[in-house]
């Protein structure tokens, strides 16, 4: 049977001890991380939310409590009471925040106790995803993981402090709102008062919070939830939280300029970093030509050079026929990178390859100069200098060449240059380096749907200097959006939104939808459009995507406190799983689905 908490009231938190508190009485509660026996003095490391502490049982002092305090073990959970005494000069713990102390016990109770871990919580031993994610309870005691729940919990107390001083204020939209099509699949509810009929979960509150600023709002966020049913990565949760704003009568600048000021505030309030404003700007079309993404990570160089002139009058077949057939030619400069081995480059090249590429021409510049490769010999040796030059090339460096349509040379040599600074060591975790990318296209055709799609999605605005293009070059119009990106991640994207029931029609006419389909999927925003709908535009941020950056995690499942894997389950919880036919049947779904599929 555990003891009672009975009168027994924690005094102290286990970081909070220290040499000013020698004497004190004090309560401590917590759970047991290790346990020592030094001939008969045993020795216990408490830890709570907040740290550890040492505590002391002595047979001299107390032999009853001694006795009792033989029988604890790692995890299990229990209150002492004591004296705080220095600890032994060569026995401080300078690692430790209370390291200069330790807490003698008179009084012991064992709340509870427990069964061994699946997994130790004293080290950073390797376990696996499921396996945490299984015990997740017990992942969380770990100070890393406590540690970002804390970084988690001042965040959002941060930018909510930031938006209230900025004249924001909170406002909840539906969870459960109508599917609409232009974004990832939806999550679907079905319906049981309405048989046949679903809600979905949003994506994000996009109509709602335009539609709050019809209703004059004028300055809106929310800290919510969102859903997509989509293949998941690292950066990617089913469910996940995003920071949601939408203002009113403000333009790109004004917007950009109060989100720096928001990150300034949020960096040096959670972790004391002072963030130089403004921010690096560039456009869509620079950081596809300069890095081969419009998500880029400016923290190092590798940067593409575009050589397709000089490649369109050598003699090597590949890169001529790259260019003749309107691809381009683009090469990356790997500084001091002629210690590569052949294996090395061989295991590029599979890379290149995997990401679409045909191959990896590379050419390693010997200490004369020269070129050593098996595509020297189709170069000129005006065509090599002219290269050389254009990529600022030195003996020791290897160029890697990248040749084909434009979207495959971009994507092949973007991840290359990112695996280029992973071996090289150039991503320094200690910079943040936050990147405006702009003057995103419109559109983009989608060869599989046969028609253009929106970039971003379809109620974001054009340039109103390219509005006389939407009929006839839609491909051409660029949009008034803008992404923040921070390390090569993308941290959220917003813009100016259509608040002109015109131009959201012509937008809806270049995207394919008809008027008929405009009126039945957002005939609500249309009709709201024509009832005064003030220029306004607005931004969200992925809140795990941030804090994953913000705390140095490998993936954000670890700045959330109960994810999902990889495959969208949670194995603590077995979910998704089955339900009982009884609730399919009361949602006016057949419980035979699946076998009439399999027959």
């Amino acid at each position: 049977m555990s003891d009672s908490l009975a009168d027994l009231r924690r005094s102290h938190h286990c970081n909070e001890l220290g040499s000013e508190d020698i004497g004190a009485t004090v309560t401590l509660m917590g759970w047991v991380l290790r346990r020592r026996d030094h001939g008969g003095v045993i020795f216990i490391d408490l830890r709570d939310r907040n740290g550890i502490t040492q505590v002391v049982f002595n047979p001299e002092i107390n032999p009853a409590i001694h006795e009792k305090a033989h029988r604890l073990r790692s995890e299990w959970v229990i209150g002492v009471r004591g004296v705080v005494e220095a600890r032994p000069g060569d026995m401080a713990n300078p690692k430790l925040a209370t390291g200069e102390i330790e807490v003698l016990v008179d009084e012991l109770r064992i709340f509870n106790i427990s069964q061994t871990p699946p997994f130790p919580l004293d080290e950073e031993t390797e376990v696996s995803d499921h396996l945490r994610l299984s015990y997740r309870y017990l992942d969380l005691r770990k100070p890393a993981m406590s540690a970002n729940l804390l970084t988690r919990h001042q965040a959002v107390r941060a930018v909510r402090s930031f938006l209230d001083e900025h004249g924001f204020i909170e406002v909840e939209t539906p969870m459960l709102t109508r599917s609409t099509p232009e974004g990832a699949r939806d999550y679907l509810v079905p319906s049981r008062v309405n048989a046949g009929r679903f809600y979905a979960l949003p994506q994000s509150p996009q109509l709602f919070k335009q539609l709050l600023m019809i209703g004059g709002v004028d300055r809106y966020y929310q800290i919510v939830k969102c859903f997509r049913d989509e293949d998941l990565r690292a950066d990617r949760q089913p469910e996940f939280s995003q920071i949601d704003m939408e203002l009113s009568f403000v333009d790109e600048g004004q917007i950009i300029e109060l989100i720096e000021q928001m990150m300034q505030a949020l960096f040096f309030k959670v972790l004391g970093r002072e963030v130089s404003l403004p921010f690096a700007r560039i456009t869509y079309g620079e950081a596809m030509a300069r890095f081969g993404t419009d998500r880029p990570d400016t923290r190092f160089g590798l940067e593409l050079v575009d050589i397709s002139e000089i490649s369109g009058r050598c003699s090597f077949k590949v890169f001529r026929d790259a260019v003749d057939s309107g691809g381009t030619v683009r090469a990356i400069n790997a500084v001091g990178c002629a210690s590569f081995t052949r294996k090395e480059l061989d295991d590029l090249t599979d890379f290149a390859v995997r990401l679409g590429a045909k191959g990896l021409a590379w050419v390693k510049i010997k200490d004369d100069g020269a070129w050593q490769s098996p595509i020297a010999k189709f170069f000129s040796d005006g065509e090599k200098d002219e290269i050389g030059a254009l990529l600022a090339a030195r003996p020791g460096d290897v160029l890697f060449f990248g040749a084909d349509q434009a979207a495959t040379v971009f994507r092949v040599l973007g991840e290359l240059r990112i695996e280029l600074a992973r071996r090289l060591g150039l991503m320094d975790k200690d910079t943040f380096a936050f990147t405006w990318v702009t003057d995103f296209p419109l559109l983009e055709y989608d060869d599989q749907e046969k028609r253009y799609v929106a970039l971003h999605h379809p109620f974001t605005a054009p340039h109103e200097d390219d509005l006389d293009k939407l009929a006839a070059d839609p491909a051409a119009v660029l949009s008034r959006a803008y992404d923040l990106v921070l390390n090569g991640t993308e941290l959220g994207g917003g813009s100016i939104r259509i608040h002109d029931s015109e131009v959201q029609g012509q937008v809806f006419a270049a995207l394919g939808i008809s008027a008929q389909e405009a009126e039945e999927k957002f005939g609500f925003l249309l009709r709201a459009l024509s009832y005064g709908a003030p220029p306004h535009g607005g931004i969200a941020f992925g809140l795990d995507r941030l804090l994953m950056l913000m705390t140095g995690s490998e993936s954000i499942r670890d700045v959330i406190a109960f994810p999902k894997t990889q495959k969208a389950t949670c194995p603590l919880t077995d979910a998704p799983a089955a339900v009982a036919r009884r609730q399919l049947t009361e949602l006016h779904i057949r419980p035979d689905w699946k076998k009439e599929q399999e027959s």
